[in-house]
């Protein structure tokens, strides 16, 4: 516009932060670890599930214990990881959320109970509904206090101390 006038900035006035570089190049491997740890845990899920295929009429028995057994693994896991001897710092994006992220099923135990209800099994579907629960929860809970029991065995993390 002409005639307008530029106002004189003050040497007290705040100075806007340098704009940053995206964060993606940082997170690029952990993105990575995790899309190949789930295409194995998923690998290995669809496994069970030709190995022990669910009847139609039947119990979903393959999606419950691939829960409770990725369950009991997350437990044992995450005491060795976080108390035990120092890891990779991508070993848990990897195995935790990838391998045994796509191991372990939400979707199918919410589709199975989907199932079981229009079938007209809802005391299954129930059922079904409170067992997982209550076994991948226990699951979870043994294998944790397991591993701090066996984990003086191990070589400790030093306190404090991140691995890299």
């Amino acid at each position: 516009m002409p005639g307008a006038t530029v106002p004189a900035l003050s040497p007290d006035a705040p100075v806007a932060d340098p704009p940053r570089p995206a964060r993606w190049h940082g997170q690029a491997p952990v993105v990575a670890v995790v899309a190949a740890g789930g295409g194995i845990g998923a690998a290995a899920r669809y496994g069970a599930s030709l190995l022990w295929p669910t009847a139609a009429a039947g119990f979903p028995w393959t999606t419950f214990w691939v829960n409770v057994a990725g369950c009991c693994v997350i437990g044992l896991f995450m005491v060795v990881i976080t108390e035990g001897r120092p890891v990779h710092r991508l070993v848990r994006p990897f195995f935790g959320t990838g391998v045994l992220g796509g191991f372990t099923t939400f979707s199918t135990y919410a589709v199975d109970i989907q199932r079981l209800m229009e079938e007209g099994r809802p005391g299954t579907a129930l059922a079904y509904l409170a067992a997982t629960l209550l076994a991948a929860l226990a699951a979870v809970w043994l294998a944790a206090a397991t591993a701090r029991r066996l984990l003086p065995t191990l070589p400790l993390r030093e306190k404090g101390k991140r691995s890299s």
